[in-house]
Formats: C-alpha cells, sequence, structure tokens
C-alpha cells in the first residue's frame, strides 16, 4: 500500500488519518490532494475505501405437479436483494437502503455468488444459492413448492402449489425480499407466484412478485424477481409458469434469468390422465456488484468470473462477479 509523510518537527511521519472541513463538520477521508511547488499530488490516509454494491442471491427453482392429473407447482422466490445508498433507491422489501461497505485495502474478503435453485421433477424446486461480499449476504430464493404443498422460505419465498389443500407461500427474509403467493382457500390447477424483492403475490395469483431496480451498472436492470406458475408470467428476471394440456393446450414455461436472482417457473398437468412433462423451471443465478473509485483497484483470486466496466459511469470502476466463489483485495491503482 502506498504510504504518505508530513513533516512534524523536522521529522517524517506517516499519515494515519486525513480530516477535511466540510460546512463547520471535520468528515475523515482516505485520500486528498496538495498542491506542492504548484504540482497537485495525491495524499493517502487510513487505508479504507468506500464501496458501493449491490449483492443478489440466487433464485428459487420453480416446483412441479406429481403423477397423473394434478395442478401446477408454485413459481420459485426471488434471490435476497441487498443494495447500498446511491445505486438503488430501495433494498430489499422495501426496506431503506444501507451504507457503502468501509473496506480496508490489502485485506482478502468473501465474494460468493449463488447458484439459481434446481428445477423441480415431480416435486418442489430447490432453494436458490446465497451470495456474499464481505460482510453482506442475500440469501439464496425459496423454492417453488410440490401441488398441494406449502413453498419454501429464503430471500423471497416461493409460491404454495395449486390443488385442492390449502397451502401458503414461503416467508421471504426481513431486508431482502417479500413472501411467496399463498393458495388459501384451494382453488383450481394453479399454483401461485413466488415472491419477489419489490412485492409478493396475491393470494391465488399465478404471476411473479415483482422485484426491484438498480443502476449500478450505470443501466437500469430489474433484479430478484419471482417465479410464475400455471402460465403466470415471471417478472424482474423469474421465469414464467408452464402447463401441460393433453386436452390440447400447453405453454412452456422458463428458467430465472442468470445474473439477476430471478425465480424459476412452476409447471404443472391439467387433463384428466396427465402424463407430459413434470419437470419445472429452475432459478436464475445470482451477481454480485461493487464500484470504487477509478483510483482504487481490486484484485481477485482464482474462483470468481469477473468483468470491469471503465466507462459508463465516469469516475468508477465497476466489477461484476457472475459465478464462483474467492476472495477479492483492494489496493491503489
Amino acid at each position: 500500500m502506498q504510504t504518505s509523510y508530513i513533516k512534524r518537527s523536522d521529522t517524517w511521519v506517516d499519515i494515519d488519518q486525513i480530516y477535511l472541513k466540510d460546512s463547520g463538520i471535520w468528515k475523515e477521508v482516505s485520500t486528498a490532494w496538495v498542491k506542492n511547488n504548484n504540482n497537485w499530488n495525491m495524499i493517502h490516509g487510513n487505508g479504507k475505501l468506500e464501496v458501493e454494491f449491490l449483492v443478489v442471491g440466487g433464485g428459487g427453482g420453480g416446483g412441479a405437479s406429481g403423477s397423473g392429473f394434478d395442478p401446477a407447482g408454485g413459481g420459485g422466490g426471488g434471490g435476497g436483494f441487498r443494495a447500498s445508498a446511491g445505486v438503488a433507491q430501495t433494498s430489499g422489501g422495501n426496506s431503506s437502503p444501507e451504507s457503502p461497505l468501509s473496506l480496508t485495502m490489502q485485506t482478502s474478503y468473501t465474494v460468493t455468488v449463488g447458484n439459481g435453485g434446481a428445477a423441480g421433477s415431480s416435486s418442489a424446486g430447490g432453494q436458490g444459492g446465497s451470495s456474499t461480499f464481505a460482510t453482506v449476504t442475500s440469501t439464496g430464493g425459496g423454492a417453488g413448492a410440490r401441488d398441494n404443498t406449502s413453498g419454501g422460505n429464503g430471500g423471497s419465498g416461493g409460491g404454495a402449489g395449486g390443488g385442492a389443500t390449502a397451502s401458503n407461500g414461503g416467508s421471504g427474509t426481513a431486508g431482502q425480499g417479500r413472501d411467496g403467493g399463498d393458495h388459501n382457500p384451494p382453488s383450481g390447477n394453479s399454483g401461485s407466484g413466488g415472491g419477489g424483492a419489490g412485492t409478493e403475490p396475491a393470494n391465488l395469483d399465478s404471476f411473479g412478485g415483482h422485484g426491484l431496480n438498480s443502476d449500478i451498472t450505470g443501466t437500469i436492470v430489474a433484479y430478484a424477481g419471482g417465479g410464475g406458475s400455471y402460465g403466470g408470467n415471471g417478472r424482474s428476471g423469474g421465469g414464467d409458469g408452464g402447463y401441460v394440456n393433453f386436452c390440447g393446450a400447453s405453454k412452456t414455461g422458463s428458467q430465472g434469468t442468470d445474473g439477476t436472482g430471478g425465480g424459476g417457473g412452476g409447471t404443472g398437468n391439467i387433463c384428466a390422465g396427465g402424463g407430459g412433462t413434470r419437470t419445472g423451471f429452475r432459478g436464475g443465478n445470482g451477481v454480485v456488484i461493487f464500484r470504487i473509485l477509478t483510483i482504487f483497484k481490486a484484485t481477485f483470486s482464482a474462483g470468481l468470473t469477473t468483468t470491469l466496466d471503465t466507462t459508463t459511469v465516469p469516475g468508477y470502476k465497476i466489477y461484476t462477479i457472475t459465478s464462483g466463489s474467492g476472495t477479492v483485495t483492494f489496493s491503489y491503482a
């Protein structure tokens, strides 16, 4: 790490902290500029840097019907959504954005991107994997239920399965997402949509819950939406629900979108006799995105898939991590 010095009583000492006075208030900063012989030079202070972040868990997998004539499984819940102020208007569950992280240079921090939950095969889907950046962890989305059962808990909850049994959506995690849709009282073939980071599906609603937007990359993108069920649309990266109807109609569902943490679509059979496909759709992989001032740089260990954008947002380096697990270390550029 680069070290700066000042001269005190004819002795050079290194700088531990730098304070600047702003509107009468002293604030600690990590860097400042000083003019020496008509040249501006940067000095470095406490070895800290401020990091803006977005961390989204993997979406839950969509559920599926069992054997014979069965209603649809529920949609997978969106992955947990946590964001700092400046990159999103709200954090998950419509909570207040968090403070940017204050991290120490030359210290290793964990980075993990959660995979999407597995598709249900005549069963509930799988819960999405959690994503972590330093001290921030976003829980994976809840599993979409099999027919006649309740959805799984997660960042946002998985949707309840359709059928003759009253069932509930899974619970979302506070500060990360919303609950999955309920199926209560029981009514018809449709399962309920998975919860999103922004909204919870209404009771008996086959559409997935809305996610939340972030412009951390310089472009507004929706993340962490819930998957649909029984032909209902997913939202904000969530997959559509599907069905197979041997009485003459069908709709192919879809998986959650990778890099958004969207939940996978649920599916089912809706004609007497059943048969055919009984597989839901997997959840979308999560993502970790952070941005730092251009005077800093990030160095990653093996095992992470990363991209760097230095042009879209002036003055910032934007790092996007789309898969893997490893560490990151910060230093001056």
